[in-house]
């Protein structure tokens, strides 16, 4: 029998509960900043994560600039569970209307992984809410290769089976193995572990689905905010020289980050740091122009 981990949380940003007609009932993080002026950072996260499990390492330093809106994506953390299939445009609409529950207007929207194809179709779809476009270990499309569209068909196959199946001894290792006694998250390890269980199997098969069939390449050019890449040097989910194209596809600003794709939990403090980086960027670059097709 593997070792138990206790459930330690970090520390969070408040919880609430955004009821929206006709769409559903959301839990989101919120953080309102002291200054009225401050800007407001709206968190997308990625694939089989949460905003939690995503931002958490970069949440406080985040909320000293800025107010702060983290949403549980579709079947993800504590998202909702709508018996339809998954589709990131949904997922883009549903911030734009958490947003509008909350009052919000204007938000620089900061996308990691899976949340880069929604932050740009938020941008795309409601352009009066985007400021501003954070991308993070991301992409303009996922399987234009025979190699990923492979790699995207098996883990949409197995991997409800996986969770469904998999042992929590099985999955402690897992996570043990990345994240080692020294390291500065390992009293975190059980809460990790706990929150990773809260995704839905079928939804997590239908946001697969949904990734492998988006394609940015023919509108990214046109989105007419500015964008900064923050580069994960070594990822091997998302190649490096996959992130590059984004950047030169979106006219970004580039901010290289030294790790692989799961770097906002192995180095905590270089992620929430590069974050906070970009979000600035963002905010000091003058406004583009649409670009006319």
């Amino acid at each position: 029998m593997g070792r138990r981990f206790t459930i330690d949380p970090p520390a969070l940003l408040p919880g609430r509960l955004v009821s929206i007609p006709q769409r559903g009932e959301f839990f989101v993080r919120h953080s309102v900043h002291g200054d009225p002026s401050a800007p407001v950072v709206l968190l997308l996260h990625g694939w089989t994560a949460s905003s939690d499990i995503n931002f958490f390492t970069a949440y406080q330093e985040l909320s000293e600039h800025a107010s702060i809106i983290g949403i549980d994506h579709r079947g993800h953390g504590r998202g909702l569970r709508p018996d339809e299939p998954f589709s990131l445009e949904d997922c883009a609409d549903d911030a734009a209307a958490v947003c509008g529950a909350l009052g919000i207007s204007r938000v620089v929207a900061v996308g990691y992984s899976m949340g880069g194809p929604i932050a740009m179709l938020l941008a795309r779809r409601h352009p009066t809410l985007v400021q501003g476009l954070v991308l993070q270990a991301t992409a303009l499309e996922w399987c234009a290769t025979a190699r990923e569209r492979a790699r995207f068909r098996i883990a949409r196959m197995v991997g409800p089976v996986t969770r469904r199946f998999i042992r929590p001894s099985t999955v402690r290792f897992a996570f043990a193995r990345r994240i080692s006694r020294r390291h500065p998250l390992r009293a975190n390890l059980g809460w990790l572990m706990s929150e990773w269980r809260r995704n839905d199997p079928w939804h997590m098969a239908e946001a697969g689905r949904a990734i492998a069939h988006f394609d940015a390449r023919p509108w990214a050019s046109s989105l007419s905010v500015p964008v900064c890449v923050v580069l994960t040097s070594k990822d091997q989910l998302v190649a490096p020289a996959k992130q590059r194209t984004l950047a030169d596809a979106t006219s970004a600003t580039v901010l290289p980050l030294d790790g692989d794709h799961f770097v906002n939990v192995m180095k905590p403090a270089e992620f929430s740091a590069t974050t906070a980086r970009a979000v600035q960027e963002v905010l000091n670059a003058p406004a583009t122009a649409p670009i006319a097709h």
